[in-house]
């Protein structure tokens, strides 16, 4: 769209009318041309123009595209006093602005209002949910939308497949794929895109995979989710090779497919090729690297220990990096066990963000590594001076539709008892293979029986023990945590992995984690 012409052209014509004002408007948003549709905008109020049905739902989504919250809100007063009919579009559009505000509860409040639904209204309700994280809420009020007899397109489909994939929940998962093959969606691209997405984040890449492969008909977003997938996933020559294909179907990458690519070249350690791809072949392809590149860059030497170079290109690249790059590197120097970096590092993100709740407990974990209690103490005034809370372990998993949650150090569960049985049964046969525990993330100078028994009860033990008493020896166990796996329980799913010969899925905070007969796909780094 050539943007300046099209408003040469409006400025140029006498007395425009508002519908001239909604073509203008609508192409500039639709081209992502949003300080320009902002100008239009303010030219309709000064020139008095009255605004229609199709002028609302375009500034609607305006400022649903700037997250603009007062915007929107003085925007829905014009419309409340205007003699605009308050139809389903209009009002959908209200939904959509305020979910994407993240104004959940004002959402709700207008599609409460609305006297006529279709299934527009009903799936930006259902979106508001979702990208609030409200995963659970949004596939719940889907049953009520199924008992209005609103039949779902392929936008509330591809949701749905979002709040499931947000949710982890295998059950929801299965449930939409039986429905979606049920009612013909199966062959939308953006729907088998949504299920390619969906098995990712359940942690079932297999699926993912043979979606994949069954699809006649790929685009840019197809490519994408796939190959990020099998990056997430820890598999990196997968991800390169379909990269690879990609590349000869005739596909061009854009900048989501170069963050898949680092990350698998993060995974497989390879910083020739990494910088390559950074420096060469994007520019080559006209992708312009973001933040988020050269973060996978920082990771990537990271990885391979090489913590002094990823700590100079930082200081060298002309970039604003923010915490989760330097997190990067603090993460990398607690499993290098550098030390000195690492305080260093953990200093810096902490006057960049004194409320970054993580980096307080890597910081820890590295004074205790290193033996420095005295820094785990000073530490922890700290965040009790500016009042950070360290968030409890949480651990959750499906088993037959139901979700089991548990509690670092709960023994309050009605099956403990027999969670405890299984867990010392457990520890007596990967003992016997070779388990020492690992006690250096443990945060308190305590006698080294006492920290045993803190790390034996991290919830993702008392996850993998209570699936194992609960599941069928075929089906993979799947298993949520919150935050970062410590060292001795992703050695322990390694050893339980290699014993019970089942194969453990856990999503944490950073990434997944397969673990199959004793070892995991992510080398033991993350």
């Amino acid at each position: 769209m050539d943007v300046v012409g099209a408003m040469e052209v409006l400025v140029s014509i006498p007395g425009s009318d508002t519908c001239t004002y909604n073509l203008i408007l609508n192409g500039l948003i639709k081209n992502g041309y949003f300080t320009e549709a902002i100008d239009i905008l303010k030219k309709t109020l000064d020139e008095q123009m009255v605004w229609e049905k199709s002028t609302y739902t375009c500034v609607f989504s305006l400022c649903a595209h700037l997250q603009d919250l007062y915007l929107g809100q003085q925007v829905h007063n014009k419309l409340l006093k205007s003699n605009v009919e308050f139809d389903v579009y209009v009002s959908s559009s209200i939904i959509n602005m305020y979910g994407k505000c993240k104004e959940i509860s004002s959402a709700r409040k207008v599609f409460n209002m609305c006297k006529t639904r279709n299934v527009v209204s009903w799936t930006s309700i259902l979106d508001a949910y979702s990208q609030h994280g409200l995963f659970e809420e949004s596939l719940k009020l889907f049953l009520t939308m199924q008992n209005d007899d609103i039949a779902p397109n392929e936008s509330t489909f591809s949701v749905l497949l979002n709040a499931s994939g947000g949710l982890a929940s295998i059950g929801y998962g299965h449930s939409l794929h039986g429905l979606i093959k049920k009612t013909g969606f199966i062959s939308h691209t953006n729907v088998t895109n949504a299920l390619i997405h969906m098995y990712s984040r359940i942690g079932d890449i297999k699926s993912s995979e043979k979606i994949f492969l069954s699809m006649i008909s790929r685009d840019i977003i197809t490519w994408n989710t796939m190959i990020c997938g099998y990056s997430h996933h820890g598999f990196g020559k997968k991800s390169l090779n379909l990269f690879q294909e990609m590349l000869k179907s005739g596909q061009d990458p854009n900048q989501v497919t170069f963050v898949g690519v680092l990350i698998a070249c993060e995974h497989l350690g390879l910083v020739e090729q990494g910088f390559y791809y950074l420096k060469k072949l994007m520019k080559q392809k006209g992708v312009d690297p973001t933040l988020e590149h050269y973060t996978c860059i920082v990771g990537l030497l990271s990885k391979l220990g090489r913590l002094n170079e990823a700590f100079d290109f930082m200081l060298s690249t002309n970039i604003k990096w923010d915490t989760i790059a330097w997190r990067t590197l603090l993460s990398a120097c607690n499993v290098h066990r550098n030390y000195t970096l690492g305080e260093k590092v953990g200093d810096f993100i902490i006057n960049l963000d004194p409320k970054d709740e993580g980096t307080y407990t890597l910081l820890s974990n590295i004074h205790a590594k290193g033996r420095n209690f005295s820094g785990v103490t000073k530490v922890r005034e700290l965040m009790k001076k500016r009042k950070i809370k360290k968030e409890p372990g949480l651990s959750w998993l499906e088993i037959k539709n139901e979700t089991h949650v548990f509690v670092s150090g709960d023994k309050k569960h009605p099956e403990f008892i027999d969670i405890l049985e299984k867990l010392k049964e457990l520890f007596c046969k990967i003992k016997e293979i070779g388990y020492v525990v690992d006690t250096g993330d443990v945060l308190h100078d305590v006698e080294d029986e006492q920290k045993e028994d803190y790390i034996g009860f991290h919830s993702e033990k008392l996850a993998v023990a209570y699936a194992l008493l609960k599941t069928h020896e075929e089906v993979p166990i799947r298993i949520i945590k919150n935050l970062r796996i410590c060292d001795d329980c992703h050695c322990v799913m390694k050893l339980i992995s290699k014993v019970t010969k089942r194969v453990i899925v856990v999503r944490d905070v950073k990434k997944f984690h397969h673990f199959e007969d004793g070892s995991c796909s992510c080398g033991d780094y993350w």
